[in-house]
Formats: C-alpha cells, sequence, structure tokens
C-alpha cells in the first residue's frame, strides 16, 4: 500500500525590500541631482529676487537704520505701511494710476487692433510702407517729440491734466500694433475667407472670428500697456507735475525725497505697496500672457 507524499504548495517569495536607509539615500540622491540641474535657474531666480528682498527689509527699518551698514532690521517696523497712507494721500495717488493706466490700456486695445488686422490680413496699396513706418515709430525715441507734443498740449490747455497722458493711446501705438499684427499672420486665411462666404463684412469678422483667436495675445498687449503707463514716470511729471491733485504714484513717490535726504523705509514701503496691483495682474494673466509672447514670435 502505496503511502502518498503531502503535496507541497508553492509558497510566494516576498519581493525584496530595500531597506530605509537605502530607499533614503535613493530619494537624496535623486533631490541632489534635481538641485545640480537646475542650478543655474536657482542661481538666477536667486539673483532676481534679491532685491526684492532688500527692498522688504529697508521697508521694515526706521530712517535711522537705512543709512547703516545692517541688513536686517533690529525692530520691525510694521507701521511704515500704514504712515505711508499719512504722509501722502497714496490712496488718491493710486486712482489717479489707475485710471491712466486702465483708459490707457482700453485705448491701445481700440486703436491697435483694427491697425494690425488691417496690416495682416488686407490687402490693399501702401500697407508695407505703413508697416515700416510703424516700425520707425517704435524705434523713435520719446524725447524727440517731447517739445513739439507738450507744445500743443498747452496751446489746448489740457496740461495739467491726464488728457495728455491717456488721449494718444486712443490713435494708435506702435508697439502693440506690431505685436497684434505678428498674432494675426498665425490666424489661417480660410477662416476669413469662410466668414466672407457667409455674408460676414471686415468688421463683423474681425469681432466674430478673429478676436476670440487672438486672446493671447490681446492679454499680452494688456499687460504690456498697463505695467508701462503704472510705472511711467516722464510723462506725469511732465504733463501733470504743477498739479498735485492728478499726479500719480510714480511721482507721488517722490515726495519722500527732500533737499537732503530721502527717507528710504518709507519709500520702499510705498514701492511695495504700488507694485501689487501689477503684480496681481500678472499672476492672473500669465498663462495667456506667456501664450501670447510665444505665439507672437517676440521674445527675449
Amino acid at each position: 500500500m502505496s503511502v502518498l507524499a503531502p503535496s507541497r504548495r508553492p509558497t510566494a517569495v516576498a519581493p525584496e525590500t530595500r531597506p530605509r536607509k537605502l530607499r533614503g539615500r535613493g530619494r537624496r540622491r535623486r533631490w541632489l541631482e534635481s538641485v545640480a540641474e537646475r542650478s543655474l535657474l536657482i542661481a538666477l531666480a536667486f539673483i532676481v529676487l534679491m532685491p526684492f528682498v532688500l527692498i522688504l527689509l529697508t521697508s521694515l527699518m526706521t530712517n535711522a537704520q537705512t543709512l547703516s551698514p545692517h541688513l536686517w532690521p533690529e525692530d520691525f517696523q510694521w507701521h511704515n505701511f500704514t504712515d505711508v497712507f499719512a504722509r501722502i494721500p497714496l490712496a488718491r495717488y493710486a486712482a489717479n494710476t489707475f485710471l491712466y493706466a486702465g483708459l490707457g490700456t482700453v485705448g491701445t486695445l481700440l486703436s491697435s487692433v483694427p491697425a494690425a488686422y488691417a496690416m495682416a490680413k488686407l490687402r490693399w496699396r501702401g500697407r508695407h510702407v505703413w508697416l515700416l513706418l510703424t516700425v520707425a515709430v517704435m524705434m523713435l525715441p520719446a524725447q524727440v517729440t517731447l517739445v513739439p507734443l507738450y507744445s500743443m498740449w498747452a496751446s489746448l490747455g489740457l496740461v495739467g491734466t491726464l488728457a495728455p497722458l491717456i488721449v494718444p493711446f486712443f490713435f494708435g501705438h506702435a508697439f502693440s500694433i506690431f505685436l497684434l499684427r505678428q498674432f494675426f499672420l498665425t490666424i489661417p486665411q480660410e477662416y476669413l475667407e469662410a466668414a466672407r462666404i457667409d455674408g460676414c463684412g471686415e468688421l463683423r469678422t474681425l469681432l466674430r472670428v478673429v478676436l476670440p483667436l487672438t486672446r493671447p495675445a490681446l492679454a499680452a498687449v494688456a499687460v504690456f500697456q498697463f505695467t508701462f503707463c503704472w510705472n511711467d514716470f516722464m510723462g506725469p511729471l511732465l504733463y501733470v507735475g504743477n498739479n498735485d491733485s492728478n499726479w500719480t504714484i510714480p511721482v507721488g513717490l517722490a515726495q519722500f525725497r527732500s533737499t537732503y535726504q530721502v527717507e528710504w523705509n518709507m519709500t520702499m514701503a510705498a514701492s511695495l505697496l504700488a507694485a501689487v496691483p501689477v503684480v496681481v495682474l500678472f499672476f492672473f494673466a500669465q498663462k495667456t500672457f506667456v501664450r501670447g509672447i510665444a505665439l507672437t514670435g517676440v521674445k527675449g
């Protein structure tokens, strides 16, 4: 009588687990490799952020400490950010700056979009000549036209108001026209021809077909123009320098400069507050802005 041997079930072999120490070393090694690969970007980011850190630290110092060799505040002066509003009418200056930047951006978009569309998509005699003139205006320094423009606005009695700063943007902006033209060239001509076959005129084609496709470029132009107007110092100083009720933030910051000294702590605190709207605008529009810059081919 034969005795059957008990069947042996295959035992599952546990996968070889790496010790925690080795796994920790692997993660640390991967982290060091990623840091080494991005070392140049980290160094560049450090160089870019360092001035902002120094501005923040200076804004938290006393006026006497700003002139000392110490970079770290001895006692954080958080009240500097509220004292700014007591020293100068910063809210009024911010309202004037918003008015100037907002209307300047709207005027640039309203005037530059039709001009760029005509240069990119319409066939008419002399359009290349007008393109060359537009590029030539971009290379023309603003100081060249300063005296004749001031004489014109002074003869109209508008010096001391924001009109000389805002009105010119409703008659076109050379850089914005060139930027939008580069984007319009990327739109297939078949879209426009299909709209014309359906009975759309040029204005309706621009509004219904072209503009929905050009949102990235419009966002790029809007951010560029708003930032330029927000930081503009020469224009407001020239046209509204004698009327403090229409001063903008860049001109108002000069009030912390006296004949013999500069209140650097107040100047830096006000500068940080003035930079907040532009930073917030770019934060919400950065994806569309970067896409518009990439598609228009304007880089660097």
